[in-house]
């Protein structure tokens, strides 16, 4: 059983649960976004419930779990069918593409990176969002994996295996921004976000598809 099909209104009570935590990583997500303004148009990869794209005014976006996009729907998000390795949409029309906490869950990460490159013009962003599998949050996450419904299945990234996948499919001049200093759980106003990648819990990368290699 999927459970992003079965339990998605458990996985989105999770940010009101944690809403600390869900306003950090979308303050980060906002800054990433802002730092390369205007943003012009944007597609969120696999936006589950909508939590980021309605608050960020992203229009477009793929999700397969059509309980997820149910949801969504409740916020004026409207998402296609569809998967991160075979987006449905044409060559190079978008100026930013979004992945929050998603490369972790598709079957070809690779694949994933390469959809992303094709659907953005030249000199575009693909903005991940992760929790690195070597940060506190990560290890975590990995400790609790088995009793975890929704992560049991999920293989975490480093900051730098993220990279790689990007450099791989065309993207370069990296830069990066991060954020919780704690456990989700254990927050109770949100965290500040802060350049580089090597202490947050929720990492943002960006890469320009065509940018400088590293």
């Amino acid at each position: 059983m999927n459970p992003f099909e079965t339990d998605a209104e458990v996985y989105d009570e999770w940010f009101e649960r944690h809403e600390a935590a869900y306003r950090s990583e979308l303050a980060a997500v906002r800054a990433a976004l802002e730092a390369f303004a205007p943003c012009g148009r944007g597609l969120e990869i696999s936006a589950g419930t909508g939590r980021f794209a309605a608050p960020l005014g992203i229009a477009d976006g793929v999700e397969p779990a059509a309980a997820m996009r149910r949801l969504a729907e409740q916020r004026g998000v409207h998402l296609k069918e569809g998967v991160a390795e075979a987006l449905p949409y044409e060559n190079q029309a978008f100026d930013f593409t979004l992945l929050i906490t998603t490369l972790c869950f598709v079957d070809d990460p690779q694949q994933t990176c390469r959809e992303a490159a094709r659907v953005l013009r030249d000199g575009g962003r693909l903005i991940i969002g992760l929790v690195p599998r070597d940060s506190f949050l990560g290890l975590h996450y990995e400790t609790r994996r088995q009793t975890s419904r929704f992560y049991r299945s999920a293989r975490f990234f480093t900051v730098e295996e993220t990279k790689h996948l990007m450099e791989t499919a065309g993207f370069g001049s990296f830069s990066c921004l991060q954020t919780l200093f704690d456990l989700p759980e254990k927050m109770s106003v949100p965290d500040s976000v802060f350049p580089g990648c090597e202490r947050g819990g929720f990492a943002v990368l960006t890469g320009i598809k065509g940018g400088r290699a590293t």
